[in-house]
């Protein structure tokens, strides 16, 4: 089973190493000692946690879809052509791009500053795990 330092969970969480330690000691995670004594987190028990803390920001849109895969963010950049546009959102920790027409960002009116919700439906999502993770 994957185990991680105080550290690692800190930054994969996107806290604090204190932060972390400050969950530990109220029991919200649960820290064993490594082989060299280091205070480490269970993987599957970090995923849960991670999983249980992710809120992002509501989605203000009231319509209904089938796609479950939404960021909402700030739109960060628009550049745009004659017929092309590319647009950059920043979703929390995540920089997402979209590629449409220019006439569409004319229509939503986006540009820097711009609310905005990305929607994603992908029928490939393509896992990785870092060397010697296995």
């Amino acid at each position: 089973m994957p185990q991680f330092r105080l550290s690692e969970a800190a930054r994969l969480l996107g806290v604090s190493d204190d932060t972390v330690r400050r969950w530990v000691r109220a029991g919200q995670l649960t820290a064993t000692d490594d082989a060299a004594g280091r205070k480490v987190v269970d993987g599957a028990q970090l995923a849960g946690f991670a999983r249980a803390q992710a809120s992002g920001p509501e989605d203000p849109s009231t319509v209904g879809r089938s796609a479950r895969n939404r960021f909402v963010g700030l739109v960060t950049e628009v550049i745009a052509d004659k017929v092309m546009a590319q647009v950059e959102l920043q979703c929390g920790a995540h920089r997402v791009v979209s590629l449409m027409s220019t006439e569409a960002v004319r229509e939503l009116g986006l540009r820097p500053g711009v609310l905005a919700v990305a929607v994603v439906k992908a029928t490939t999502v393509v896992v990785e795990t870092p060397e010697g993770s296995r």
